[in-house]
């Protein structure tokens, strides 16, 4: 049953879900109450923290359509479980689109559906007014539950719970949206949907003071500092119990103001557009203003002349809009929307009649949050858009909800520190029974045996390990904050010190933003001109070519300024011309929308002839703009209609990529050496636009113009040349890839630039080596009978440099004594429709071009983040960096996305750098590897903080005694807190070193490391503890004990004689002794775990850590060697000789000598070297002659440790690092260029191509 009642919600997509139903059993919640009665609440909180057992326990197992509690499961990587309640509404229907013409009469003198029952109450019961209202129409019970803002609807048909996003739901047509939507809805329609979508807002809940402290109290953490500040209060520890509450008072205190700061912010940045008033059409013509909120998908509502914020996603049914989206692109360049197309009936341009979705058709679509500046319209017909989606649902509520249910961060760092607590836990476990063992053998009270066997978990177990674990990437931040990288996600500090490749965009990232006029090259006849250097002449002022570049643009002027896109502008400026745009008041004097006007400027024109007047002269040159097709990143064009005045006829004008301008093109008007020219300019890495005209058919009226479709205007042109422009590289790009490369961290390119222009950038940047080879995929999809397939071509020929440094992706196993063979390097270039066959016909294949792709051109937004997750699905570390124009979704899915782009697109991004080039991503990395190995030093100095104390206990415990009150405090406050706070305060190492840290706690060198320095610290307090029995003065301590030396003045000799009896047993010899050793130790594996090179400055540089370490050894030494009585008072701490003060002295000293031997000589110098040769990520910055001497200095230590840990022959971990080693054993790989790869159905090995050798 359990296995066919287990459904699947989101099939397919980022939050895909399994869903299973439950009913409530009631004597289950008996027995579950009589738990938490039984355990004191302990249950309750079991249950809260672990949703799938509160379900289960509680509840049975039903369908899902008769659930009243569902129980939903992630199918991520982290399988989270989460409960929802399924609640109960009443409607009039069960679809929210269908049609209520039977019920409009009855509904129409009666309140307001939506007033009555809000949808945004979803935990209230029905309303019985509501029930008797619809009795007569047999109200239709609609079941629902609430997850993450967003509701699921039971779907009968395929009985399951689904989600009602707006329109999209429907499927329909472009020409069906103007059909069936353009009139917009009755009253009551509008009610009924609200039943449905709710309220339109996207609602951030700032949830109360006291809700957050319940919450952040129930943290387990919390809940285990709680119980020990019980078990300490019982045992009288009560000045350490008050200083952990006064700790944990002020880590709440801070905490919530931080979650309470962070939703408030996020709150106001989403509210500029939540309530707003806007006019709505109804279905009887009329228009009414209704307040944004009521909004619901089907309202059409008329965009305002002078522009607005959008407050849901609507598609333009007429009339154009000039936007500002840098709230979702990151790009302030103003965008031209234009009304969807409209396709007729039987036209021929119904069989491109596509199903609308604002993705496909986001050139038509506006988007809630981004900003109308102006609006373009017929008089008397209004802007009128389509509602499509509300709230949570709209392309804005989808980025705030990913900010307010962000994914959990996997990192193998955090899983470790959880294994290794319960690793601590056993430990306490052990200590638990040895204490209860020793307490009844020596016959202790039941209630001291309780009290001292919990205080062994809570020595064990730290409760300042996550304030300290944090302090690191705290002092990162701030770090990173100085240079002018800004962080909204701390925890990706860490995870960018594990970065083993980085992706980068080209244009504004790599090269300049913008881009300047390198030249034109014309042509005529089927054939080019000589280059020139500007189109800024008499001569072309009435050529195609120059009309061209002055009507096919984006551009239009905002408060008196041309603005839009860099290239657009870049090339109207070289043109020299004008621009006006008519105002809104000479527009509404017109039948028609007035257009946009070109002139040429007046000093290039021919000499006037006597009988025209100067305007008459001027207008026969200037040309207007009558229809803008705007640029689409999947066409790779952009064109216009455009009429001279005084001309019937009128011209249309393409721009864009010059491989889709020649395919658009009449054969005899292309060059034949259009391809070799054409390449000729990408190799030297210029970015070509090529532009072309048409004069159409005088049958094309003015009004015919704004229906047509853009296909009947882009065919059959005439090919005009190329417009040549020139990409710069940012100053700094060289010298940063060259660092990353010398770091072992790969480089790759993802742009929508044009392929052979981003190849020659990328050997231009040093991303790609001049001797490497690189080979071109490209992938066509199965058409005519034939299978996809993949053709293999050399981008060029390498030069034949020597080779100064290796590329490749080294597998690092120092156990293989035989030298790798040496081979030639390659690198696969691809475009964004190459990329999309292979990941749909050649899924296997794709993991095989990532490992060496280095160059991916003309990728759009969504390849860019399915490139992210191809890395990632290797077990790359992978970083993102782009200048936040169409980059939000690469960004947000990497490890660490960093953005140059200060605009509010960059929330999506975990970094945001102040710095416009690649510089910061050095930075952040130096950053995040000193932030890394901070977490190690601390997490491993806290391990060794509770071990040492632990030990201490233990051998104390053995006697009957223990650590005293202010032992405890001094120990815990003075000595930790200090260390562990200034221990993280070393910066980054100045440089990036090839090699990275290690990315867990569970790796050989750092678990070595802890027990090597457990077993050195439980050595030397044993010694002590044993040693301290075995002295000759040594006896049961009493008050009138006198074991110190007579020659010690006798004010100390006697200050013990007046206290009173130890119930404890606090003071004694060996608590004494142990309580100096012990601190020494604490301090001594400070130092030893404060480690410096290569990723972080030495220790002896952080000034605060070495004045604290300082401080406590001469406090230590001042109170062995010179006690005085107050403070030995206060510790608690007995009069011993002065010979074994100098022999606890020699313990110590001995004691430090072999940890820091241990750790610096032993682990450093050889395991180290072992591990670190291990997880390289390449060989980028060695020679294999460098390599091999470092192999031969290294051999001895290397080859003993692998023995001793058993690591000969181990596979690699890394996905990556395992398809290498398959790669370098196969002899049809590379694919040779005189190759072709076809796709074929998948075999028993899973393959699902074939190589075939073409003739």
């Amino acid at each position: 049953m359990e296995r066919e009642e287990l459904k699947v919600l989101n099939k397919d997509e980022e939050d895909e879900m399994e869903l299973q139903g439950f009913r409530l059993s009631r004597w289950r919640l008996v027995l579950v109450g009589l738990g938490v009665l039984c355990t004191g609440g302990f249950l309750l909180l079991l249950l809260y923290w672990l949703p799938e057992w509160c379900v289960k326990s509680t509840c049975t197992r039903t369908t899902v359509r008769d659930a009243q509690v569902v129980l939903l499961r992630t199918t991520d990587e982290f399988r989270r479980w989460f409960l929802a309640k399924v609640r109960v509404m009443l409607a009039p229907g069960r679809n929210p689109f269908h049609s209520l013409e039977t019920q409009t009469a009855a509904l129409s003198s009666a309140t307001s559906l939506a007033s009555r029952y809000p949808a945004g109450t979803s935990g209230s019961n029905p309303d019985p007014a509501l029930s008797q209202r619809y009795a007569e129409y047999q109200p239709t019970q609609i079941r629902y539950f609430t997850h993450h803002s967003t509701k699921y609807y039971w779907n009968e048909e395929v009985q399951n719970f689904e989600v009602l996003t707006g329109l999209e739901d429907r499927q329909l047509n472009c020409s069906a949206l103007h059909s069936e939507h353009s009139t917009g809805l009755t009253r009551n329609q509008q009610e009924y949907r609200k039943l449905f979508f709710g309220i339109n807002e996207i609602a951030v809940k700032v949830p109360s003071v006291f809700k957050l402290l319940i919450k952040e109290v129930l943290n387990p953490f919390y809940i285990f500092q709680l119980f020990s500040v019980i078990l300490w209060s019982c045992d009288e520890y009560y000045y350490y119990a008050a200083t952990i509450v006064f700790m944990s008072v002020i880590s709440i205190a801070t905490s919530l103001y931080t979650i309470k700061k962070q939703y408030v912010t996020l709150r106001d940045m989403v509210a500029a557009h939540s309530i707003v008033r806007v006019s709505v059409c109804r279905a009887n013509n009329e228009t009414e203003e209704i307040m944004s909120t009521d909004l619901v998908p089907g309202d059409v509502v008329v965009i305002p002349s002078n522009g607005t914020i959008m407050p849901c996603d609507c598609v333009l049914l007429s009339g154009t809009c000039i936007v500002n989206e840098s709230m979702l692109t990151g790009e302030s360049v103003p965008v031209t929307k234009t009304n969807l197309p409209n396709p007729v009936q039987g036209d021929k341009d119904a069989e491109r009649d596509g199903v609308f979705t604002t993705e496909e058709y986001k050139r038509h679509t506006l988007f809630c949050g981004t900003q109308v500046i102006q609006t373009r319209f017929y008089t008397g017909e209004l802007v009128k858009a389509v509602v499509v989606c509300t709230g949570f649902s709209t392309a804005k509520g989808q980025l705030v909800r990913s900010i307010l249910y962000p994914k959990p961060t996997d990192f193998k760092l955090y899983r470790d520190a959880y294994l290794f607590l319960l690793c601590l836990v056993a430990v306490a476990a052990i200590g638990f029974l040895y204490s209860i063992i020793v307490s009844i053998m020596n016959q202790v009270p039941v209630k001291d045996i309780v009290i001292e066997s919990l205080d062994i978990i809570t020595i064990t177990v730290p409760p300042a390990l996550p304030a300290a674990m944090t302090a690191g990437i705290v002092y990162a931040q701030r770090r990173l904050k100085r240079i002018g990288i800004f962080c909204i996600s701390p925890q990706r500090i860490n995870i960018c010190g594990q970065l083993n490749l980085v992706c980068f965009d080209k244009t504004g990232t790599l090269t300049e933003d913008g881009l300047d006029l390198w030249g034109v090259q014309r042509a005529e006849n089927g054939s080019f001109h000589q280059s020139e250097e500007s189109p800024y002449k008499e001569s072309l002022v009435k050529s195609q070519f120059v009309a061209c570049m002055a009507t096919c643009h984006s551009l239009t002027k905002i408060e008196g300024q041309l603005s839009g896109d860099p290239l657009d502008l870049k090339m109207f400026e070289a043109a020299g011309w004008t621009l006006d745009e008519a105002t809104e008041e000479e527009t509404a004097l017109h039948e028609r929308i007035m257009p946009t006007v070109v002139r040429p400027p007046k000093q290039l024109l021919p000499p006037e002839p006597v009988s025209a007047s100067p305007e008459q002269y001027m207008s026969a040159f200037e040309i207007g703009i009558v229809r803008q097709f705007p640029f689409s990143a999947a066409l790779q064009r952009m064109s216009v209609v455009a009429r001279r005045l005084g001309e019937k006829r009128m011209d249309a004008y393409l721009k864009g990529a010059p491989e889709v301008v020649a395919s658009l093109s009449k054969k005899e008007t292309v060059p034949e050496d259009f391809a070799e020219v054409l390449e000729d300019y990408t190799k030297k890495g210029f970015r070509v636009i090529a532009l072309a005209h048409r004069r159409l058919e005088s049958k094309l009226t003015w009004h015919k113009v704004q229906n047509v479709n853009r296909d009947h205007i882009e065919a059959n042109m005439e090919f005009l040349g190329l417009i040549i422009m020139q990409n710069k590289l940012k100053a700094e790009t060289p010298a940063v890839l060259k660092d990353l490369r010398h770091a072992n961290i790969r480089t790759v390119m993802v742009t929508g630039d044009n392929m052979l222009t981003a190849i020659s950038v990328a050997r231009d940047c040093g991303m790609i080596p001049p001797e490497d080879r690189i080979i071109i995929a490209d992938a066509l999809l199965p058409r005519d009978g034939q299978a996809a397939r993949i053709t293999w071509r050399y981008a060029d020929k390498p030069s034949k440099t020597p080779r100064l440094e290796e590329v490749a992706i080294s597998l690092g196993d120092v156990c293989q004594l035989d030298e790798p063979k040496s081979q030639d390097q390659f690198h696969f270039a691809m475009s964004g429709k190459s990329f999309a066959v292979i990941t749909e016909h050649f899924p296997d294949m794709l993991q095989k071009l990532v490992l060496h792709g280095t160059v991916f051109a003309r990728m759009a937004p969504d390849q860019k983040t399915q490139l992210i997750e191809a890395l990632q699905g290797v077990d790359y570390f992978v970083g993102m960096c782009g200048d936040g124009a169409n980059d939000c979704g690469a960004l947000k899915r990497a490890h660490g996305g960093i953005s140059l782009s200060e605009l509010e697109a960059s929330v999506a991004s975990p970094f945001t750098s102040k710095t416009p080039n690649i510089s910061c991503v050095p930075d952040l990395i130096r950053e995040g590897r000193a932030a890394l190995i901070t977490s190690f030093c601390v997490f491993k100095f806290m391990a060794l903080y509770s071990m040492i104390q632990y030990i201490s206990v233990t051998l104390l415990y053995s006697i009957l005694s223990n650590l005293g009150d202010f032992q405890f405090l001094f120990i815990d406050i003075a000595i930790i807190l200090l260390l562990v706070f200034t221990m993280s305060l070393n910066p980054a190492w100045k440089e990036l070193v090839p090699r990275s840290p290690p990315s867990g706690l569970i790796s050989g060198p750092l678990l070595l490391s802890v027990m090597t320095q457990i077993l050195i610290c439980l050595g030397f307090q044993t010694i002590t503890f044993l040693w301290t029995r075995e002295q000759p003065w040594f006896e049961q301590w009493t008050p009138h004990s006198n074991a110190c030396n007579v020659s010690l003045p006798e004010t100390l000799t006697d200050h013990n004689s007046t206290e009173e009896k130890d119930e404890h047993n606090i003071q004694n010899y060996q608590n004494t002794s142990i309580f100096y050793v012990s601190c020494f130790q604490y301090v001594i594996v400070a130092i030893v775990f404060s480690k410096g090179k290569p990723f972080r400055q030495p220790s002896y540089k952080n000034w605060p850590f070495v004045v604290s370490a300082l401080s406590l050894y001469f406090f230590l030494l001042f109170i062995m060697f010179h006690p005085v009585k107050a403070l030995d008072e206060f510790f608690q701490i007995v009069c011993i000789p002065f010979e074994w003060r100098l022999k606890l002295f020699f313990i110590i000293l001995v004691n430090a000598a072999v940890a820091i031997f241990v750790e610096t000589l032993l682990l450093d110098v050889a395991l180290s070297k072992l591990l670190f040769s291990r997880d390289k990520q390449g060989s980028y910055g060695n020679t294999p002659a460098t390599l091999k001497a470092q192999e031969g200095i290294n051999h001895w230590w290397t080859k003993w440790v692998s023995l001793l840990c058993c690591r000969r022959n181990v596979a690699p971990k890394a996905r990556y690092m395992h398809l290498a080693q398959e790669l370098s054993v196969d002899p049809d790989w590379p694919p040779r260029p005189t190759t072709t790869t076809e796709a074929r159905p998948c075999s028993e090995k899973g393959s699902t191509y074939q190589m075939i050798l073409c003739s």
